[in-house]
């Protein structure tokens, strides 16, 4: 936590419920071998030697499995800067550890609050990176060029102290998957348009139906192999292309280009997927396009709003649910009707949440009732004729 001596060193420092992060104004070296970033304690009024902070600079501070990933840095004051290169450009550090990896989290975690921190730089500015993941800067190498026009800096492999005029220590977070006009001069409508440009994306706005002749809604459908998976995928996509939709479907992965899923995701009009992190793909659709989330069993409704319900709102995006019935889940076959897993999901959550992701997230699967399903896949094409 934040030390009183410290708040005379930063300008800003905020303690947020999700993340910490330290808008420093003035001269700062940053050492990557030591895990250090230090200030002329003259001008901070801080004796030399001492540290004033630390901060592990990554927005999941009160999630313990994530911050054991990222490593800590300590803010210290010290007589003089020795500096071994000299920046001229204000810097950004944050980690790469974390949950990084997940699809969901890698926008939610990092992406969008990268971009509310950079944005106000217009590409003037050097990422400094801790916790290093390659291929994660190779994956969204795409986003990161467009925020930033300097070489990313792997501090931890550095044995150079780096100087800049400013720094700022961590990422500004709002809530999951969005950013709060309330906090901040950008909004998600500015992000994805961001998106559009950064992967050339064709669409702006999704089909309605009636103005363009004859021409077939398209669904994508997000397949997964391991868990909530559709088992009867086939069936699924018979019954959708009865109704009149080109039907595709899609199962990314970490090697699949972020360019190529861009460019699917947004060349379709509706996309539907078990709760998971392949919805966060929404972000690249055109507006006015719908969003359909099967939530499994599990009572994990408020689960279901916070990561995409409201995400895909704010987006303008059309937002649809399907809640399955205990004879569409596979868990079905593993317990009788009258256990507790089956008819009371709340009993699992009194265990705590790891007991909910190991039963409901990552052992169930899903057959849908394409009969009972039917109606979802006929409201999205009623509202893509509006």
């Amino acid at each position: 936590e934040e030390s009183t001596s410290a708040k005379s060193i930063f300008n800003a420092c905020h303690c947020e419920p999700i993340s910490n992060y330290c808008e420093i104004n003035g001269d700062v070296a940053v050492q990557g071998n030591s895990s250090t970033i230090s200030m002329v304690s003259l001008r901070t009024g801080i004796p030399a030697g001492e540290i004033s902070w630390t901060v592990k600079p990554y927005v999941r501070k009160e999630n313990a499995a994530a911050m054991d990933l990222v490593k800590s840095w300590a803010v210290t004051s010290t007589e003089f800067l020795h500096c071994d290169l000299i920046q001229t450009v204000p810097a950004i550090l944050f980690s790469l550890g974390g949950f990084s990896g997940n699809h969901f989290h890698d926008f939610s975690d990092l992406v969008i609050p990268l971009y509310i921190t950079s944005r106000q730089f217009n590409g003037e500015v050097q990422f400094v990176v801790t916790d290093n993941r390659h291929w994660w800067i190779s994956k969204f190498r795409g986003i990161l060029a467009k925020l930033s026009r300097y070489n990313i800096v792997d501090i931890d492999r550095e044995r150079k102290t780096h100087c800049y005029p400013s720094m700022i220590v961590g990422l500004k977070y709002h809530h999951e998957l969005g950013i709060d006009q309330s906090k901040s001069q950008l909004s998600m409508k500015d992000f994805r348009q961001f998106l559009r440009r950064t992967y050339s994306l064709k669409r702006a706005k999704a089909i309605k139906i009636g103005d363009e002749a004859r021409k077939m809604p398209r669904l994508l459908i997000i397949t997964r192999r391991k868990s909530r998976s559709f088992t009867n995928i086939d069936k699924i996509t018979r019954m959708a292309s009865s109704l009149g939709y080109n039907v595709v479907t899609m199962e990314p992965n970490l090697s699949t280009s972020l360019g190529s899923v861009a460019e699917t995701v947004n060349s379709c009009d509706v996309l539907m997927g078990i709760h998971g992190a392949g919805l966060t793909n929404m972000v690249f659709l055109p507006d006015n396009a719908i969003v359909i989330q099967i939530v499994p069993l599990g009572s994990i409704d408020e689960l279901a709003k916070q990561d995409f319900e409201q995400p895909a709102m704010d987006m303008e995006l059309r937002y649809l649910d399907y809640k399955i019935k205990a004879k569409e889940s596979s868990l079905i076959s593993k317990y009788k009707a009258d256990h507790l897993i089956i008819k009371d999901p709340l009993s699992v959550h009194k265990q705590g949440w790891d007991a909910v992701r190991s039963v409901y997230l990552d052992k169930q699967n899903v057959k849908l009732d394409v009969k009972r399903f039917r109606p979802t896949l006929l409201k999205a094409l009623q509202l893509l004729h509006q």
